[in-house]
């Protein structure tokens, strides 16, 4: 039985005293018990939190009692165990980070598309369809016909586009990410650059896959999320995918039947790439963690393994 409700939140919104709201917002979710990340910056807010249902809720009402955050609005999951480890609210100078000064989505931002209406947009021949997304999380899934730009993070997007606008000779550009915040971002970019006729998914991939019907999608494959779920389906259903421990990167069933993969050791996607010490180390952890699975316990190791990839979105 699901018990945490896991809401995903973002808006990009002048606050110009983000440094100040560290503070009191990290003591409110401690003190309902909320876990997960929260990013401030002078642009807005951005963030995944998991908690028990009536604590999600009297959070995301503290944050909109705030006049500006008053039309916050949040994407739910639910999951049978808590998906993250500790609670952090981080300062940064961006939501998500694009390292392009000027880029500013609440006023440059291309035109929503809602997830009902999505299928007709990118099934036109004059639409060139573009996943934001870097390229692990593509790797296991994205829109039939879509162009993979192959970046390993968002920064290297505006130099992607620079480097093939031969792509983007098309009358209209269609962009999509996870949940939406990067299409807020790159869409007022493609503006920025001279490109019109720009559009993004409404509420990212994961309102897709919760609106539109399996029989009527035109998603193929899996959608990578940042949290302990890895992966989810139509329906907002977990997937099949798993995390390598070793370097983060999505695993299928495929992946582990390889002989380069053992078990938070090692991957077909990082295999070669680590030195002997680590690969004992890693061999260690993996053997503490088992343990404490034994145990009935978790073991902080997931955690540490899980850090630096938690809360791209």
């Amino acid at each position: 039985m699901s018990r945490f409700l896991t809401a995903a939140l973002y808006k990009f919104v002048s606050l110009p005293d983000y440094a100040d709201l560290q503070q009191p917002l990290l003591d409110v979710c401690n003190a309902h018990g909320i876990k997960g990340t929260l990013l401030l910056a002078q642009e807005g807010i951005n963030g995944t939190i998991a908690g028990l249902p009536e604590n999600i809720h009297a959070v995301l009402g503290y944050l909109r009692d705030d006049p500006r955050m008053a039309d916050l609005t949040h994407k739910e999951s639910w999951a049978a165990e808590m998906p993250f480890y500790r609670m952090k609210v981080r300062l940064k100078k961006e939501i998500v980070k694009l390292g392009v000064p000027g880029v500013d989505p609440n006023k440059m931002a291309g035109k929503y598309v809602k997830p009902e209406d999505w299928n007709a947009l990118i099934s036109d021949p004059n639409v060139v369809v573009i996943d934001t997304r870097n390229d692990y999380e593509v790797g296991i899934g994205t829109f039939k016909g879509a162009v993979n730009p192959h970046t390993q993070t968002f920064t290297e997007l505006p130099k992607w586009v620079e480097e093939h606008k031969d792509l983007l000779d098309k009358p209209r550009i269609a962009m999509f990410c996870t949940g939406g915040i990067r299409c807020e971002k790159s869409t007022a970019y493609m503006r920025s650059q001279g490109y019109d006729e720009v559009y993004h998914l409404e509420g990212g991939i994961l309102k897709y896959l919760e609106t539109v019907p399996e029989e009527q999608s035109l998603w193929e494959g899996e959608c990578f999320v940042f949290d302990e779920r890895v992966s989810v389906k139509h329906g907002l259903e977990q997937g099949d995918y798993e995390l390598c421990r070793a370097c983060r990167q999505p695993i299928g069933e495929a992946e582990k039947a390889s002989p380069l993969y053992k078990h938070g050791v090692s991957c077909p996607h990082c295999h070669g790439t680590k030195t002997e010490e680590q690969l004992k180390s890693a061999a260690e952890r993996q053997h503490q963690i088992d343990l404490a699975t034994q145990r009935g316990e978790k073991h902080i190791g997931v955690a540490f393994n899980k850090g630096k990839r938690t809360h791209k979105e």
